[in-house]
């Protein structure tokens, strides 16, 4: 058989000699080798998602844990001497799975409260022998300057969700989960607070609504019946910029009319999602906040 018979194969290649013939040129570095990711991307070899998910592998290798980290001043404490009532409503509130409880300041972490672990006791007339300290789980300390990759790694192997990021000084100045690790690769993970992309507003019950901060003000008013002015601000989210006067925090609140719309979600540049509350009556002594 001559080489040019040889070079003839009416075969139709697999998926592996597809991919077989992208590593071929054998690429040297990160680039090339996103190059050639991409190239397959466009032949069809690699579908769009696969290609985002080994993008978002390999960008996790170089990241530190404070690129991602919630911020000392966004993280969702339970004091220690609160009693069990008063933890159950910050947590119903906070709407997480996990918290650090904290002694006589937030660097005083004694372990991670579970919001599961809190069901038993609600059962049982336990309250009166409640002790937290029978209930934190041991904390895990990560420095901010830790790969991502690694503590990908180390979450699997301890099986432990949650760490609470340290500087260089000891000091706590945030907290990451496993779940902020998995978004750089994957891309964002919905949850029952998350609103579909073709939408805005999302009803969560009969007074509460899942709202994203980019929702315009015209269709805001046009759903709950309100009259704010779009004239300085197009969004919602800019709206309750300018009722607090900086970037709020998670899980502070504002009255807007006859709406008390409270963070869900925000970092140190904007918020993000917001829960709007039509029954105002029902959480006025809630601790709703004034924005400062």
């Amino acid at each position: 058989m001559t080489d040019d018979q040889s070079s003839i194969d009416p075969r139709p290649r697999s998926w592996i000699d597809k991919i077989a013939q992208v590593f071929s040129d054998e690429p040297t570095d990160k680039k090339s080798l996103l190059e050639l990711l991409r190239n397959a991307e466009q032949d069809q070899v690699l579908d769009a998602d696969a290609l985002g998910i080994i993008e978002g592998a390999l960008q996790v290798s170089s990241m530190q844990v404070r690129d991602i980290m919630i911020p000392r001043s966004q993280v969702v404490t339970v004091p220690a001497d609160l009693t069990l009532s008063d933890i159950v409503e910050l947590v119903t509130k906070a709407s997480h799975s996990r918290f650090p409880v904290v002694g006589e300041n937030v660097d005083n972490v004694m372990g991670i409260l579970l919001a599961k672990d809190l069901l038993p006791l609600l059962l049982t007339d336990s309250q009166d022998r409640f002790d937290i300290k029978d209930l934190v789980r041991p904390a895990t300390f990560v420095p901010e300057s830790k790969r991502l990759n690694v503590l990908l790694k180390e979450f699997r192997e301890t099986r432990q969700h949650m760490a609470i990021v340290i500087d260089e000084y000891g000091s706590v100045c945030g907290a990451v989960t496993i779940e902020d690790v998995l978004e750089q690769i994957v891309g964002e993970i919905e949850d029952e607070f998350d609103v579909d992309d073709d939408s805005y507003i999302k009803k969560f019950d009969e007074t509460n609504y899942i709202v994203k901060a980019l929702t315009p003000l015209d269709e805001f008013n046009d759903y709950f019946g309100t009259e704010f002015s779009d004239q300085e601000f197009t969004t919602l989210g800019g709206l309750i910029l300018q009722q607090f006067g900086r970037i709020p925090e998670r899980s502070e609140s504002v009255i807007l009319g006859s709406l008390q719309v409270t963070v869900l979600n925000a970092d140190s540049r904007q918020i993000k999602l917001l829960k709007v509350n039509t029954n105002t009556l029902l959480d006025s002594d809630s601790g709703s906040q004034s924005p400062a």
